[in-house]
């Protein structure tokens, strides 16, 4: 029989036990607390950092349209085949799950006739890197395989159709250099709360496409998808809708676009034509053009090596990057600068044999009889290269130098494409920078007749025609009306504030060249509408192999001018022979008259080639 103390000391330990048991169960029960009470929030955080995954969804970027509402870029809705992996995956390896989609999709390929496009290491890179997004089979599907599809009674599992809008083009090639195109854009990282994969998002390359992709792209939003512990989706919730682009209004009209596009078609050139009462750009041309259509929705490479290898240069945007000698469409420069500067008065003539003699140099006029004795007004009209060296080296390059730059020569117009360039106003110090050599009266011939280093864009001799028309207010050009729904305002960029001598005798000068019998530009002449222009041609390239470049700009009605234009052709005959028939037509077509004696302006006697 036990004692009473081996009882006790019995009971002693029990209740040691059941208090270091009860002690236990405390901790326990504050460690429980702890986790789904007091610490509850952050471990739900932690839990959903490990099973949310956030999709970046791009905004659908916004449309582009010409001055009357005409879409000239858009968006279309892209039909995909999309597999939905986690509704076909398979017990065991990767693999297993691939080969089950291999089967679907080479069923797929039979019953829709369509052939693959997609590999084995393509799903397995999908599966590595974005799997609980939907993976895209097959891309911008036809009607008929969306038809058959549709008619096919037995639905697969986990496929479905699938659609992301992409960027169409519909008119295809018009204003190409204008709009440029897009590309897929880099991802744009949220380093405070990043996301786990990016949807594609376009963004521009050239063109209005780059210069307004800002206000295009809109606002991306967020997806989230919850996945389970080998990252499949298990359900998916919208974190923020995406917010479209705003849309760009532009200034061009789309039918004088297509007529100016159509008066280059065949040779390598540009041609811009303004609105000279406000500076927008009614038509931008480049010439060869080339078609949006293969940049919708990507250019494949063939077509994009095809595009840089051509040695027209098709992507080339002549008419704003284009660097051309303007030849005698300069010398209303040459006038304007005497002129004002009091240098001459316009009935003072000068005497021409056919040649200006300077020291050992011959500068030759078009005419090889000569024009004898003539004056500023008539030198005009007939392109006079001898007057024009004599005029030029009376005033004084300087003088000349200033007048061109107050007319934005040798500076870029601030149109908003990127690319453009500034041209080449050359003068003293550009020469001993360059050629270590002074200005001479030689380097002021060449100048006056618009050769020599002097370099210009057609869209900077638009806005100088543009100037001329209006009689003296130059406008910054603008392509863009509308950002969204913020006009862009019309700006002056100078007011040259020319006498009533220079206007009534330049201007006049230009009526004559193309009103008149014997004017060089007479073959740009419309009926029941009278214009103004100067026609130009300038040599380049070596003695061996001169080729020329011919232009002329015009600008009508004389009166009230609502139309200025500048074209330039390359390796031409002359701006009269060459340009002038093209922009008749153009013309006619722009202000609406018939032009009943088109077919028969070859034939038209020359008076001069300008």
């Amino acid at each position: 029989m036990r004692s009473a103390e081996q009882v006790n000391a019995e009971l002693v330990r029990l209740r040691v036990l059941l208090g270091v048991l009860l002690g236990a169960f405390m901790i326990l029960v504050v460690i429980m607390w702890r986790v789904q009470v007091l610490h509850t929030t952050e471990y739900t955080q932690s839990l959903d950092r490990q099973s949310i995954r956030r999709v970046r969804l791009p905004g659908v970027r916004g449309s582009i349209y010409d001055r009357h509402g005409k879409v000239l870029a858009g968006n279309a809705p892209s039909y995909c085949i999309a597999i939905y992996i986690e509704e076909l995956r398979e017990p065991g390896r990767w693999s297993h799950t691939v080969d089950r989609i291999e089967g679907v999709l080479d069923e797929l390929s039979e019953r829709l006739k369509i052939e693959r496009q997609v590999t084995r290491r393509d799903i397995s890179r999908h599966i590595a890197r974005r799997l609980p997004l939907p993976f895209l089979a097959w891309r911008e599907i036809g009607p008929d395989v969306l038809a058959r599809w549709a008619e096919d009674p037995d639905p697969m599992l986990g496929v479905d159709i699938y659609v992301e809008p992409v960027r169409t083009y519909p008119e295809g090639s018009l204003a190409a250099h204008i709009l440029g195109y897009v590309g897929r854009a880099a991802p744009q990282q949220d380093t405070d709360n990043p996301y786990h994969y990016y949807l594609p998002e376009l963004n521009g390359k050239i063109g209005i496409e780059k210069t307004c992709n800002a206000i295009l792209t809109g606002v991306a939003g967020g997806r989230l998808i919850r996945v389970d512990a080998s990252g499949f989706k298990h359900e998916e919730s919208f974190e923020r809708e995406p917010q479209s682009g705003r849309d760009v209004h532009l200034t061009i009209d789309a039918t004088i676009q297509k007529h100016t596009q159509d008066a280059l078609q065949g040779i390598r050139g540009a041609c811009v034509i303004i609105d000279p009462r406000n500076g927008e750009i009614l038509s931008l041309a480049s010439s060869p053009v080339f078609d949006l259509t293969y940049f919708a929705p990507r250019v494949s490479p063939t077509e994009w090596r095809r595009l840089n290898t051509d040695p027209r240069l098709p992507l080339f945007n002549r008419a704003i990057s284009g660097n051309y000698a303007p030849g005698s469409i300069f010398k209303p420069i040459v006038s304007l600068a005497s002129i004002e500067n009091q240098r001459v008065v316009p009935d003072m003539v000068y005497d021409c044999p056919g040649y200006f003699e300077l020291g050992g140099t011959r500068f030759r006029c078009w005419k090889r009889s000569g024009h004898g004795e003539i004056a500023m007004r008539k030198a005009i009209e007939q392109s006079c290269n001898t007057y024009f060296c004599q005029l030029g080296l009376e005033t004084g390059y300087e003088r000349i130098y200033h007048m061109a730059a107050a007319l934005g020569l040798g500076q870029r117009t601030g149109i908003e494409l990127s690319g453009e360039s500034p041209g080449l106003l050359p003068n003293d110090a550009w020469k001993r920078e360059h050629y270590h050599d002074r200005w001479r009266s030689g380097d002021t011939c060449n100048a006056s007749i618009g050769q020599g280093a002097i370099t210009v864009t057609p869209l900077q001799m638009a806005v100088y025609a543009a100037t001329l028309a209006n009689k003296g207010t130059r406008f910054q050009p603008r392509i863009i009306r509308a950002r969204g729904d913020a006009p862009v305002p019309v700006t002056v960029a100078n007011r040259m504030g020319w006498s009533r001598d220079s206007l009534d005798t330049v201007r006049g000068g230009m009526y004559d060249v193309v009103e008149a019998p014997t004017g060089t530009g007479k073959r740009v002449k419309l009926p029941g509408v009278a214009m103004g222009g100067k026609t130009g041609t300038a040599e380049y390239g070596p003695r061996s192999a001169r080729k020329k470049y011919a232009w002329m700009i015009v600008f009508g009605p004389y009166e009230d001018p609502r139309y200025a234009a500048a074209m330039v052709v390359e390796d031409a005959v002359s701006g009269g022979i060459t340009v002038a028939p093209r922009l008749r037509r153009l013309l006619s077509q722009t202000m609406g008259i018939e032009d009943p004696g088109a077919s028969a302006v070859r034939r038209l006697h020359t008076g001069g080639t300008g």
